[in-house]
């Protein structure tokens, strides 16, 4: 595993099989774990295209596994990165944490993307996810 990420808050690590591994310590550890792992369902089930899927959440060791949603991003203007973040909340989801070091790039299909929700928010009247079709 490549060290990608060691704060704090969390270490991420990217797999050789390209899943990513974040393990949550520090202050409200299991309150950031658990806000995550409900944006990151959330946005699934409402069929976000530009965030990773969770694929493992294990709430004793704090620790979740996603996709890779590619590399992060060194330059980005301003209006671009705007557009992005705001593309999220036609989801439902605020990100509360804008900064770049929060936007990716997926090569293989060309789009920007968006990590680290552990401080995002559900605004008002998406609270549930979408019902089954």
């Amino acid at each position: 595993m490549l060290k990608v990420k060691d704060t704090l808050r969390a270490t991420v690590n990217l797999t050789f099989d390209g899943r990513v591994v974040k393990v949550y310590h520090g202050p409200n550890a299991l309150e950031r774990f658990t806000q995550e792992t409900k944006i990151l369902r959330l946005l699934e089930a409402r069929g976000c295209p530009f965030v990773p899927r969770l694929l493992e959440a294990d709430a004793n060791k704090l620790r979740i596994v996603t996709s890779n949603c590619g590399t992060r991003v060194e330059h980005l203007d301003e209006a671009r990165r705007k557009e992005l973040f705001d593309e999220l909340e036609k989801f439902g989801v605020r990100h509360d944490d804008p900064d770049m070091r929060n936007v990716t790039y997926r090569q293989k299909d060309g789009r920007f993307c968006l990590i680290d929700f552990e401080f995002a928010s559900i605004l008002p009247g998406f609270e549930e996810p979408p019902a089954a079709a």
